[in-house]
């Protein structure tokens, strides 16, 4: 029996033009023709375990009882997650407002709709699910609560940390991995109290979890535990769509994680699935199935020891023991 991941987290409809570039505040560009895709991070990294992870996958979401609901509903149920929705019947569901530029970069602004209705008492029975992951757009007691009940039941739970927010040590205690990006660390880390320019280690040592992973965009990404870190560089793509290359990711390396694969071995997937999902326009249509990444990561070869050693320069941690094998 394939073993079970339980998303919990937001559902959106994003709404999205294209344009040559971001606007500056109080700057007006003209775009491309509106496009509607299924969003929001706990359902993009849901798509993620399901199609590029190969898992069995369910997600815990809140929906309005309105019309964007109907191809958010439809699109996890395509990708084989199966749903437990929470009814919001006095609040629209979950919407972005994405801006799309020519090189791939985005601007994004959220209005959580039903996303913020989910509480802690939601969550469903744990009983065959092996991990538990989890995100920051539904409301911050909900996960914590979350987190508490499924590290009770002997469910790995994984957070990313996004939007960035204060996090309570009780909730970092709980979590198996954490994935931030470097803004994040930094935010998570002052409230820590270290400075944002101390030594990357210190950041990392100051929160109290088994496992950090750093994602570090173009660069790549890097897993902290212990004291020993594991370096994995990106994979080279003409990006055409980064809005949710970081929950593609998250998605990737959980599912990794939950088939037993070892840290070094999930990274390096969940980067390949984050590459690939870079070259396609939607956070969720844009993620690989399966059988694409394996094909992708058949043709790719191991870095190369300068690049592993430049990603370790640059992220401050060259003087760290490897955790494993970079591959």
């Amino acid at each position: 029996m394939r073993p079970v991941v339980l998303v919990a987290g937001s559902a959106n409809l994003d709404f999205v033009v294209q344009a040559d570039h971001v606007p500056a505040p109080g700057e007006t560009v003209l775009g491309q023709d509106l496009q509607t895709f299924p969003g929001g991070k706990g359902a993009n990294q849901a798509v993620a375990c399901a199609r590029a992870g190969g898992v069995r996958t369910r997600m815990l979401l809140a929906l309005g009882e309105d019309g964007f609901a109907v191809p958010v509903r439809a699109a996890l149920e395509q990708a084989g997650v199966a749903l437990h929705v929470v009814p919001a019947r006095d609040r629209a569901t979950g919407t972005a407002l994405v801006c799309l530029a020519g090189d791939g970069e985005n601007a994004i602004i959220v209005a959580p709709g039903a996303n913020h209705v989910l509480t802690r008492d939601d969550l469903p029975p744990l009983a065959d699910v092996a991990f538990l992951l989890m995100q920051l757009e539904v409301p911050l007691a909900a996960v914590c609560g979350w987190a508490e009940a499924a590290h009770a039941a002997g469910v790995r739970v994984v957070l990313n940390a996004a939007p960035a927010c204060a996090l309570p040590d009780d909730l970092l205690r709980r979590l198996d991995v954490l994935v931030v990006n470097e803004g994040e660390l930094d935010l998570l880390a002052g409230h820590a109290g270290v400075r944002a320019d101390a030594p990357t280690a210190d950041k990392l040592a100051a929160l109290p979890v088994a496992c950090v992973v750093v994602t570090l965009g173009a660069r790549g990404c890097y897993a902290w535990s212990g004291g020993r870190v594991a370096l994995q560089p990106a994979f080279a793509v003409q990006a055409v769509d980064t809005t949710g290359a970081g929950d593609a990711f998250c998605g990737a390396l959980t599912a990794g994680l939950a088939g037993g694969a070892t840290l070094t071995a999930a990274l390096r997937r969940a980067c390949a699935v984050s590459a690939l999902a870079c070259t396609r326009v939607g956070a969720q249509s844009g993620v690989p199935t399966c059988a694409e990444v394996e094909a992708f990561l058949r043709d790719a070869p191991p870095a190369a020891a300068a690049v592993v050693s430049a990603l370790a320069d640059y992220a401050g941690l060259a003087h760290c023991p490897l955790l494993e094998p970079t591959c």
